[in-house]
């Protein structure tokens, strides 16, 4: 085994946050000098020797991190086969972490394939026994691999890295994207970070961050280099994307959460002197303070740099402080949970003492074990970027949202796999209404549809509604409120300039698997909506996917719909 390692030398790639532009993990990559990675381990194999090579890589990544005194978390590369097998294989792994003082919560196990020949009992004892050790756990090489669907969930990954061939093929295919859809409800639902790996150009970096990545790695944001640089930040390489294209990641309704904007931690042992503090801060000058940590990583207090120095660089402040306890000079530190939001963290500043409103915030996991910490200044920026996001994105005559919220909103539900109904309603003869009434009459009568779209959907839960342009309204909606939002929407008189107006509404029902995304949906809607408005008087016209059936619920001769008070909701 040592002749299959002795060529071997290691490079290092940051892994960048997309919100706040800074490194928060340094992967560790194997480059023998003569062969590849998997030439190597390919060797290893038919030597017998697979698990403790790659036991033995990954050790010899720690000690090479260890040599450049890196403070952030490192990502280094391990087989599913050898976490299957942990109990027996890791020996060497952690002597290389007890020999560089790295602790286990600071190193990510990144799982490559292959999986498929596993026992998966095995599998989940290997992880449960590295993740009780305090090591963290990545899914490597995602959706180009043999990953089975259910792992997905049953190893509850805390991140999920996209393989490079998919996030090369983001921008120009669609099915890729739709892949990415559907991780992104899995990781949302795991807690999970969703990473893209081998962004090489300035388009794919565009459909990364537009699909909602938080994390992302690639030689257009830095090239894997001998010596890691943990100071350097992607924002010169994001304002060169295209205007059209900062339009950020899809976010949650509440906002982002503080983990979106997280930065590694410089911990320290809560026993430290402040002259080992100081020594830190002198050689480390990006790093803004420091969080005093036990022996379970669990904080008790944080270091400002700014008030910290100004104390022992003061009259006598070496003299005074230098020996004793860094604690001392520290306050109780700002705790988050992962969980929390952006707006929970900057209600707790507003909180805080004045001096310390610019503090970092340290955010802890369930067991109150510091993640890293978040700056209030990141936290304000990206929530004024998503407030100018959603501005931008609503009409300006309703304020209602356009068709890219809409549209999300269609993949999200077609990726969590739910029933829903998308209905596109518009007035008839509109043009009419401007003509004889004047645009003036036409834009109150829009104005006054927007206003009534928008008080059905604050009283029904599983509605959103949205203007796409002109007289053309677009809502998805659960089959429970399906009928009180239509028909509320029809039962209601419009006028405009005194003339009596009609509108038609075009529904169509989807069931799990029935759409593959929001384009599909508006294709199918067409035919309806044409339908529709070839109806008298108020109409609705209702359809599913993969039927040309079309059910007249209202308009011509057909009988108006019975509330669902007393008959029941429109049935999938």
């Amino acid at each position: 085994m040592t002749g299959l390692l002795e060529d071997v030398r290691f490079a290092f790639q940051p892994l960048f946050n997309l919100h706040t532009g800074g490194v928060i993990a340094i992967e560790a990559l194997a480059r023998p000098a003569s062969r590849s990675v998997y030439e190597l381990l390919r060797d290893a194999a038919r030597a017998g020797e697979l698990l403790e090579t790659d036991v033995a890589l990954a050790a010899a990544a720690v000690r090479a991190a260890a040599e450049h005194n890196n403070v952030v978390p490192l990502h280094v590369n391990v087989l599913a086969a050898t976490v299957s097998k942990a109990a027996e294989s890791i020996g060497p792994l952690l002597d290389a972490m007890r020999q560089t003082g790295r602790a286990p919560d600071t190193l990510w196990l990144e799982i490559g394939t292959p999986f498929s020949r596993l026992r998966r009992e095995n599998l989940r004892n290997g992880l449960d026994l590295l993740r009780s050790s305090g090591f963290h756990i990545a899914l490597d090489g995602v959706g180009d691999g043999d990953v089975p669907l259910s792992l997905y969930t049953e190893l509850a990954p805390e991140m999920i890295k996209l393989d490079r061939r998919i996030v090369a093929g983001l921008p120009t295919d669609a099915g890729k994207a739709a892949l990415v859809n559907a991780l992104a409800v899995l990781a949302e639902h795991n807690k999970a970070q969703l990473v893209a790996e081998g962004v090489e150009n300035e388009l794919q970096l565009a459909a990364v961050r537009r699909l909602g990545f938080g994390v992302a790695q690639g030689n257009l944001l830095a090239m894997a280099s001998r010596r890691p640089n943990v100071e350097i930040t992607i924002a010169a390489a994001l304002t060169k994307l295209p205007e059209a294209e900062l339009t950020g990641p899809v976010r949650r309704a509440s906002g982002p959460r503080v983990t979106d904007f997280l930065h590694p931690a410089t911990m320290l042992p809560v026993s430290v002197t402040a002259e080992e503090v100081r020594s830190i801060l002198a050689n480390q000058g990006t790093v803004g303070g420091i969080v005093l940590v036990d022996e379970n990583n669990r904080p008790h207090f944080t270091v400002d740099r700014n008030r910290f120095l100004l104390a022992v660089t003061g009259p006598y402040g070496h003299a005074l402080h230098a020996k004793r306890d860094a604690a001392r000079l520290a306050d109780r530190p700002y705790l988050l949970p992962s969980d929390a939001t952006a707006l929970d963290l900057l209600d707790l500043l507003a909180k805080a003492d004045r001096q310390r409103m610019s503090d970092e915030v340290v955010i802890v996991d369930a067991h109150d074990r510091c993640l890293g910490v978040v700056h209030s200044a990141d936290v304000v920026r990206g929530i004024a970027e998503m407030k100018v996001e959603q501005a931008a994105s609503l009409n300006p005559l309703t304020r209602l949202p356009g068709s890219d919220a809409l549209a999300r909103e269609v993949d999200r539900r077609i990726a969590a796999r739910e029933i829903f109904a998308v209905g596109w309603l518009d007035v008839d003869g509109f043009k009419q209404v401007n003509d004889s009434a004047g645009f003036a009459a036409g834009d109150d009568l829009i104005r006054e549809i927007g206003r009534a779209l928008a008080d059905a959907a604050a009283v029904l839960p599983t509605v959103q509604v949205g203007h796409v342009g002109g007289d053309d309204f677009v809502f998805v909606a659960g089959l429970d409120d399906l009928v009180p939002l239509s028909s509320g929407q029809l039962d209601t008189a419009h006028t405009a300039g005194g003339l009596a107006i009609s509108m038609s509404l075009a529904t169509l029902v989807c069931s799990a698997g029935a759409v593959a995304d929001y384009r599909e949906v508006s294709r199918l809607l067409a035919p309806l909506k044409k339908h529709a408005k070839a109806l008298r008087g108020d109409s609705w016209v209702l359809g599913r996917p993969g039927s040309d059936r079309m059910d007249v619920l209202r308009g011509g001769n057909a009988a108006p719909v019975v509330p669902p008070a007393r008959r029941g909701a429109v049935s999938a």
